[in-house]
């Protein structure tokens, strides 16, 4: 074990995590019980009976500060692999809706949100993308959890290795072979959290991760492992709490999701519609 973590007094589930799976793991909240731990709470309302499996907890991610001028050179620019097309504009970044038409960015209702009156029985639908091509169905989300993959030895869900395409690019091909067992997104109390799964990163893109004042959505990097709360039920119902972006149409109830390839400042693309495998959560809206 850790004989240091030990005298250090830290609880049993930080030692077992950074014993089994982060040795650099140092305090419990930079942990989070995944969604499907029944012991997350305690067993029967018992705070005594705690889980301590390594494997149901996941690291957290938070948003980094931007990097100042200077350190914009050093940014990854490793996208050699972009589908040769026009680069869109800002203008042409698209969110889509239920029939594939954009969604251009819209004031937020003077009423408060309330998120417990669900339209059509889904919390969310699901839309994957291969650059700008829509591939598929929209997927609705019923259960309070839903995993999405390509490989998953068990369990259900969204598995885009299912769905058909005309043509994919090399590029794609690639993307999709590292997507493995994708991500689990979850509706939990005050948001929606996503938990890598995949053995690559997974960046992901929404109105509640973006600071206020940002010229654009903030592109959160969630490594491998780790969970990011990616849409604030709570910051999203408070108009004071934060802004959209002044340039470009957005949709403020979606979340976008790359699968091992970045977009954004740091990266040679810009705009979520050059990377070759994406996911859009496209969030239902309480009327």
């Amino acid at each position: 074990g850790d004989p240091q973590g030990v005298k250090q007094g830290l609880p049993p589930q930080v030692l077992l995590c950074r014993l089994f799976r982060w040795p650099d793991l140092h305090q419990s909240h930079e942990l989070k019980h995944l969604c499907y731990c029944a012991g997350g709470q305690g067993a029967c309302g018992d705070l005594a009976v705690l889980c301590c499996n390594p494997h149901h907890f996941s690291r957290l991610a938070v948003p980094e500060t931007p990097p100042p001028p200077y350190l914009k050179a050093s940014c990854e620019h490793e996208n050699q692999e972009m589908e040769p097309a026009v680069t869109p504009s800002r203008s042409e970044e698209i969110s889509t809706g239920d029939e594939g038409f954009p969604l251009l960015c819209s004031p937020l209702p003077d009423t408060s949100l309330s998120w417990s009156t669900i339209k059509d029985g889904c919390w969310c639908k699901l839309a994957y993308w291969e650059y700008r091509t829509r591939v598929g169905r929209l997927y609705a989300v019923h259960e309070a959890s839903v995993n999405v993959f390509c490989e998953l030895p068990w369990g259900s869900g969204f598995c885009l290795a299912q769905l058909p395409a005309a043509y994919r690019s090399c590029a794609v091909q690639r993307a999709r072979g590292k997507i493995g067992r994708g991500l689990l997104l979850s509706q939990e109390s005050g948001g929606i959290w996503a938990y890598n799964r995949s053995e690559h990163p997974i960046f992901i893109s929404s109105p509640t991760l973006t600071l206020p004042g940002a010229r654009g959505l903030t592109v959160l990097k969630v490594l491998p492992g780790y969970s990011a709360k990616v849409f604030d039920y709570e910051w999203a119902g408070d108009r004071r709490g934060w802004q959209l972006p002044g340039e470009g149409p957005c949709d403020p109830h979606s979340i976008r999701i790359s699968f091992a390839k970045g977009w954004g400042p740091c990266y040679s693309r810009q705009f979520i519609t050059s990377c070759p495998c994406w996911l859009e959560v496209l969030l239902n809206q309480p009327r």
